[in-house]
């Protein structure tokens, strides 16, 4: 009777039932079956790129990959980083702010220890590593600057595979001229020192390359990746193909007044921003465009066309990455975040330089590998349009960033704006969310400082979530804190300024003066984190 019953059983019994009987007998196999189904990530992080400095941000400049991906996901209106490169990476890689993480500084740290140390400490992990410790495939492809020795690179943090640029700004076509400048940069192929080769180089392009490659050997992976693709455009110096800055050419003759008035109307009209917030004046230090002389406007036009195609080739190489996860049938399970690390960048003064000026006559070509020219505070004006100030500051053009998200699996109505605010220490979070990886409270026998932001996916689903009670900055001699609609805010160690960022983003209309107990509030706020986390009082 007993034999029967096994054999009525057995020919009853279909594939997939089978296949679910060996699921569930097999914890491995389970294990395999469960990461399967956990979506991929993707982040890309553009480097000294200002909020206004994409298509869909409102800006003259063609990025039709990057706005493809925000008309099929989510873009946020409202979303900050930590003003500079080092802080920034060290924020989005930990889910901490910078000081927690030990760069709240710059790498190298000049001696400094703890909080300013210039290296990620052993109290942070990565995402790298905990999403390594829930079964992904891990690798970055480009800058890293969050560590120049060793163990200090993406290899000791989390990354199976890692190709690009361990230091920071470097010659896009042959690394090795950056030493011009008394600056020795290093470049890695995993854990091993790499030189490019000087024929055919270009540093994005090549960026572009390994992450492909990388993808490539995630696809042989029963398990899903993760891909930090942080390119270093459009970071000077001012490198790009000559086919590239031939589209561009001309573009900017009109002067960087009229464009930023052009972009402001264009966000405006996107619902980006609001008409009541009244855009910023020109900045104190730049001219009016129709006070330079011809032979002026038509250099400036080229330092901005420069500029230009260092975002466009960038968007390209990020439309062969989106081109090759669907080629893989993965595109649509795969979280794809697009960021900027801080404004754009004020540095060369009010019209740029040749940075290798200083040492010889400065007479190399804008654009090739012989110059290292910037852009200027002039043309950051008009990338952080329409706020005040520039990387390094903690005024609004300082650290807002754009952020587009694309999870058709995740995301509730696709080409929306959410105005709902978000900080670069919720994509740790935001990560563990997606991929149902626990966070560690230790690692590697270290004790590890708790996560400090808030998931990002409520914000997908078009839910409101309880916001951050406060969010902090501090960058050398700039400071701010925030709470609701309401910012404090001071540049280089001045005074502290107050605003409502409901009514006046832009931050025209200082209220300390109005509302001092909210100042008050806020500023105790503020120096009691700055204590928590290890601020040096200066």
């Amino acid at each position: 009777m007993m034999k029967l019953t096994i054999r009525k059983f057995l020919k009853a019994v279909t594939l997939p039932m089978v296949l679910v009987l060996l699921v569930a007998c097999n914890p491995k196999i389970k294990e395999e079956e469960k990461s399967l189904t956990k979506p991929n990530i993707l982040i890309i992080l553009a480097d000294d790129m200002g909020y206004s400095d994409i298509g869909c941000y409102g800006s003259e400049i063609n990025t039709p990959n990057i706005d493809r991906l925000a008309a099929e996901g989510l873009r946020f209106s409202s979303f900050y980083n930590a003003a500079r490169c080092c802080p920034t990476r060290a924020s989005l890689l930990t889910g901490l702010y910078p000081h927690q993480a030990g760069m709240g500084g710059m790498t190298g740290g000049n001696g400094a220890l703890g909080s300013y140390q210039g290296y990620l400490n052993r109290n942070c992990v990565t995402i790298a590593e905990v999403l390594k410790s829930g079964g992904y495939y891990t690798a970055a492809s480009g800058k890293w600057h969050v560590g120049e020795e060793r163990p200090n690179w993406p290899t000791d943090r989390g990354f199976e595979n890692y190709y690009g640029l361990i230091s920071g700004a470097a010659n896009y076509f042959d690394i090795t001229k950056s030493k011009r400048l008394g600056v020795l940069r290093t470049f890695a192929i995993d854990s091993i020192e790499h030189l490019p080769p000087k024929d055919g180089f270009y540093m994005t392009n090549a960026i572009t390359e390994n992450a492909l490659k990388f993808l490539d050997i995630a696809s042989t992976q029963k398990r899903p990746f993760f891909l930090y693709l942080a390119y270093t455009a459009p970071h000077w110096p001012l490198h790009a193909l000559q086919e590239d800055i031939d589209l561009f050419r001309g573009t900017y003759r009109k002067g960087w007044d009229q464009l930023r008035m052009e972009r402001y109307k264009r966000m405006v009209q996107m619902g980006l921003i609001r008409d009541q917030w009244v855009m910023s004046g020109r900045d104190p230090e730049v001219s009016e465009w129709n006070s330079l002389s011809e032979e002026e406007k038509d250099h400036m036009d080229l330092l901005m066309s420069i500029y230009a195609a260092q975002i466009y080739r960038m968007d390209q190489g990020i439309g062969q990455v989106v081109e090759e996860l669907e080629k893989q049938g993965v595109l649509d399970n795969t979280l794809i975040l697009f960021l900027s690390d801080n404004g754009g960048c004020h540095e060369g003064g009010p019209q740029g330089e040749d940075f290798w000026g200083n040492f010889w006559d400065g007479t190399a070509r804008p654009g090739s590998g012989d110059s290292y020219h910037n852009y200027g505070r002039s043309w950051a004006n008009l990338s952080n349009t329409p706020f005040r100030m520039f990387k390094h500051w903690v005024h609004e053009g300082g650290i807002s960033t754009p952020l587009i998200v694309r999870w058709p699996k995740g995301i509730k109505e696709t080409g929306g704006i959410t105005h709902q605010r978000g900080h670069i220490i919720d994509i740790m979070t935001t990560c563990c969310n997606v991929a149902n990886v626990e966070y560690p409270k230790f690692y590697k026998n270290q004790e590890i400082i708790p996560m400090q932001g808030k998931s990002l996916v409520p914000f997908f689903e078009g839910i409101e979530r309880k916001q951050h009670d406060m969010l902090f900055w501090k960058h050398e001699g700039n400071a701010a804190v925030q709470k609701e609609d309401w910012k404090l805010v001071s540049k280089s160690g001045e005074k502290w300024e107050l605003y409502n960022l409901e009514e006046d983003r832009t931050e025209l209309n200082d209220l300390s003066e109005t509302n001092p107990e909210t100042k008050m509030e806020m500023l105790k706020a503020y120096y009691h984190w700055a204590d928590e986390v290890g601020v040096i009082k200066k």
